[in-house]
């Protein structure tokens, strides 16, 4: 069985009551990250959705052509762009993993705009406020990006982008409260 929820969107199972996904939802995380249990909870009353989703956010995580720290970024900033405290903090711990200091996912709140980023960072986190406000990357920020990444890799921008929107939007919408295990790393305010 799987005893995270790393294991389970890696391998794309589905999430059924009873299944895997319960079991992944109750068991903890063996690996010390986030369980994620009540995600997997939520998504267990769904079992078609929570199949395709697992699938798909499975490549984001784990099959993307993109660095970690890379996404990590994209993901922060739609956390902080959506005001997603759960998943703010579920990927707040994430990117610590990945060599994004406290400093930088304390400033990935002010934006591309805020001092200290390097400009691949500042093209990075400006594609994510492009993408959310008005559902492309703008030529002279597609330009930027392009200059650095290869056209997997900037389809894989848009996905990671659009993939925790809609975690968000679900996160937000359904009313998934935070598993005991995040709650210190919410950030105060949202």
């Amino acid at each position: 069985m799987f005893d995270s929820f790393r294991d389970a969107a890696r391998s794309g199972v589905p999430a059924t009551p009873g299944g895997a996904a319960a079991d992944a939802a109750t068991a903890g995380a063996a690996d010390d990250g986030p369980s994620g249990a009540n995600v997997f909870g939520t998504l267990a009353r769904h079992p078609a959705l929570a199949e395709a989703f697992l699938a798909f956010n499975g490549h984001v995580l784990y099959g993307s052509s993109l660095p970690p720290r890379v996404s990590e970024l994209l993901i922060l900033r739609v956390a902080a762009l959506r005001r997603c405290g759960y998943e703010w903090a579920q990927h707040a711990l994430r990117a610590q993993e990945f060599g994004i200091s406290a400093e930088e996912i304390a400033r990935v709140v002010e934006g591309p705009a805020a001092p200290g980023w390097s400009a691949t960072d500042r093209t990075l986190l400006a594609a994510v406020d492009e993408l959310l406000a008005g559902a492309a990357v703008g030529a002279t920020t597609w330009a930027a990006l392009a200059g650095f990444l290869d056209e997997r890799q900037l389809m894989d921008v848009v996905a990671t982008v659009g993939a925790y929107d809609l975690v968000a939007m679900m996160f937000l919408s359904f009313g998934v409260e935070p598993d005991p295990d995040i709650v210190p790393y919410l950030p105060e305010g949202w």
